[in-house]
């Protein structure tokens, strides 16, 4: 999935499609997210960029995405429809999207409100939708595809563990600071002003913190939560320059592979999970003497 604005501009998008499209005779898809902006970006003009591009998935977020996702099906591309709870999945599954992720309160970025893990989320959504469920927050190795799978979810996604690898585009001090972090170096800004963010714990969201607990309107952080400070600090490789998102499964990252080698490592854990400890367990086990006592 191409991040839609990662991109400066909507020319800048179109080219990235472009890009891509000559190196994978892969699928990819893009992710258009709606949601409160300094300065919203022109939303339309991206949107036509994804359609002009031939994109054929689009990964969409927000409350207000409804607009995007009327546009984007009117020309037959498929939609996942990014949400953090299960009575928001319901309504964008009425609107005909075709898949849902679904974010548990581990996740990098945007949580909700509801404060929800997805031990308990997936499945709740898995029992009430009838389209494709992909779990979101807090996976990064074959335990966690297994169990997703086991929750009723068909997929995963991945943000903070992909971070840390090599094709990244970001500072390898960020890289080695989600390395060294665990998963409690994160933190929860945006509370009081009820648009809740997890983003890495450092200096500056800290310095967030305080102000909200002090009592704080948006302007009053405005400058400390910027965008284009946030993408200074990831260029530069300073942690605390800005703020930006991880997860709590930093915690389960513990090194900086290739993709290739992370997908094959994930689904080479998942597979012997599910042949040698689920298929196959042993019925002698010690759990099962111990029950049958």
């Amino acid at each position: 999935m191409i991040t839609a604005l990662t991109q400066p501009t909507p020319d800048a998008l179109a080219s990235e499609i472009t890009r891509t499209r000559n190196l994978t005779d892969g699928r990819f898809g893009v992710n258009l997210t709606i949601l409160p902006a300094i300065k919203p970006p022109p939303y339309a003009e991206y949107r036509q960029a994804i359609i002009d591009g031939g994109i054929d998935i689009v990964e969409t977020a927000g409350s207000a995405a409804a607009e995007h996702i009327a546009a984007f099906k009117a020309t037959g591309i498929k939609i996942i429809h990014k949400c953090t709870s299960v009575r928001h999945a319901l309504s964008a599954q009425r609107m005909g999207v075709d898949a849902i992720s679904i974010d548990g309160f581990e996740c990098a970025g945007h949580p909700g409100e509801d404060d929800v893990p997805g031990l308990i989320l997936i499945p709740a959504a898995a029992d009430k939708l009838s389209i494709p469920v992909i779990a979101s927050g807090g996976f990064a190795d074959g335990r966690g595809l297994v169990a997703a799978l086991a929750l009723g979810a068909d997929a995963i996604n991945m943000g903070t563990r992909f971070c840390a690898s090599l094709e990244a585009p970001i500072h390898e001090r960020i890289k080695q600071a989600i390395l060294a972090n665990d998963e409690r170096s994160t933190t929860l800004i945006f509370r009081t002003l009820r648009n809740t963010a997890r983003v890495a714990r450092n200096k500056v969201s800290l310095a967030v913190l305080e102000k909200e607990r002090a009592g704080c309107t948006f302007d009053d952080i405005r400058d400390l939560v910027a965008g284009n400070r946030g993408r200074q600090g990831l260029e530069s490789g300073d942690p605390d320059h800005g703020i930006w998102t991880a997860g709590q499964v930093q915690g389960l990252i513990h090194d900086i592979p290739s993709v290739a080698t992370l997908i094959s490592r994930i689904m080479e854990e998942a597979e012997t999970i599910i042949q040698n400890r689920l298929a196959n367990r042993r019925r002698d086990s010690v759990f099962s003497e111990a029950m049958n006592q």
